[in-house]
């Protein structure tokens, strides 16, 4: 099990409806955090698919990058704003 499988994606800022903070999620870990605890509804077809792949991935049955396609169609059913985090190379 990875749980902070990063490579496979770049991290994503997402603003939460309601709340003051933005989250970024930079691993399979921090995705399933958000979907379990802090998702604002847990019942359209996109997120239970996330939640799913998320599932999938961590146990190595599919690739990260396929979680993280769900997760944003999932971010979008939701009305979340997801924001590409670029990093800076140093």
């Amino acid at each position: 099990m990875d749980w902070e499988a990063t490579s496979a994606f770049t991290p994503v800022g997402l603003a939460l409806r309601g709340q003051p903070a933005h989250r970024i999620v930079r691993t399979l870990g921090d995705a399933a955090y958000m979907l379990l605890k802090e998702w604002p509804s847990d019942d359209g077809e996109e997120y239970v698919t996330a939640v799913k792949a998320c599932v999938d991935a961590i146990s190595g049955q599919i690739a990260p990058d396929q979680f993280w396609d769900a997760f944003l169609r999932a971010a979008d059913e939701a009305g979340i704003a997801a924001l590409t985090v670029v990093q800076r190379r140093s």
